[in-house]
């Protein structure tokens, strides 16, 4: 039984330091790194490629939706040219200090609403798989697990991408298997042994309990942990030592056997 276990990471800006990224990294095996239009900066986008380098932590691009003063968790009305040209731009950005840095970027992650709306809107997650295949067919594409991720599977074959499927130990989920968005009460979960345990439950039964107590049907090939949830440390080293403990390899996203 194996997972990987990832992590946005990347998302200070200038003077503005977010996150715990030096120490979260000692836990993770994949990190997702802002290319600097939802946050992030040339200097930070370095400065985390070299860190995931350092600690065999596999980088990966987290694209957004132009929007550093609403973090890309806003809605902006693009076409899908205009996304599959902004996902395009960052990731070269991203894979330009990958090369400086002598790794190789493996994976990209939408961020934010533009993670959101690709899970609905198929003209969306297109141009996110077309932005991806046009720059490296052997990028993996990250999609939410379940149901919602279907569509994104569907269109990642079609062009020739291998789909991850993505869960949340640290968000609640709606019975529809959607995560609850961040304005209501109690999305963000932040007790580290609750977090451990749906994490669990997550990689070896691929299942999350909904708000209403239902029961979700997942698959999941990796659990992401957000960078920004002031309890993150705490979050990856307790989900290590409980997937130690129950013996589920914790290893990067796409490894083979």
């Amino acid at each position: 039984m194996r997972i990987d276990l990832n992590c946005d990471m990347g998302e200070s800006f200038g003077a503005y330091k977010l996150g715990l990224d030096e120490e979260v990294i000692k836990y993770i095996t994949s990190a997702n790194i802002a290319c600097g239009w939802h946050a992030g900066d040339p200097q930070v986008m370095n400065r985390t490629v070299g860190l995931a380098a350092a600690h065999g932590v596999n980088p990966g691009a987290h694209p957004g939706y132009p929007d550093l003063l609403g973090f890309g968790r806003r809605n902006i009305d693009c076409t899908p040219a205009e996304i599959r040209d902004f996902v395009i731009y960052q990731i070269g950005a991203l894979q330009g200090f990958c090369a400086a840095n002598g790794t190789r970027l493996r994976h990209v992650k939408p961020h934010g609403n533009l993670y959101l709306t690709a899970v609905e809107k198929e003209s969306v997650a297109a141009a996110i798989a077309e932005a991806i295949v046009s720059v490296d067919p052997e990028l993996m594409y990250v999609a939410l697990a379940g149901a919602k991720g279907e569509m994104v599977t569907r269109i990642g074959r079609q062009v020739g991408l291998k789909v991850v499927y993505e869960a949340f130990p640290d968000r609640a989920y709606t019975p529809e298997g959607s995560l609850v968005s961040r304005r209501q009460e109690g999305a963000v979960i932040r007790d580290p042994r609750v977090v451990a345990e749906r994490a669990l439950l997550m990689a070896r039964e691929g299942k999350v309990k909904a708000v209403d107590g239902t029961i979700v049907e997942i698959e999941a090939q990796t659990l992401c942990v957000h960078g920004d949830n002031p309890a993150a440390v705490d979050l990856v080293r307790s989900i290590r030592e409980l997937m130690a403990r129950e013996g589920v390899d914790v290893r990067p996203m796409g490894q083979p056997d």
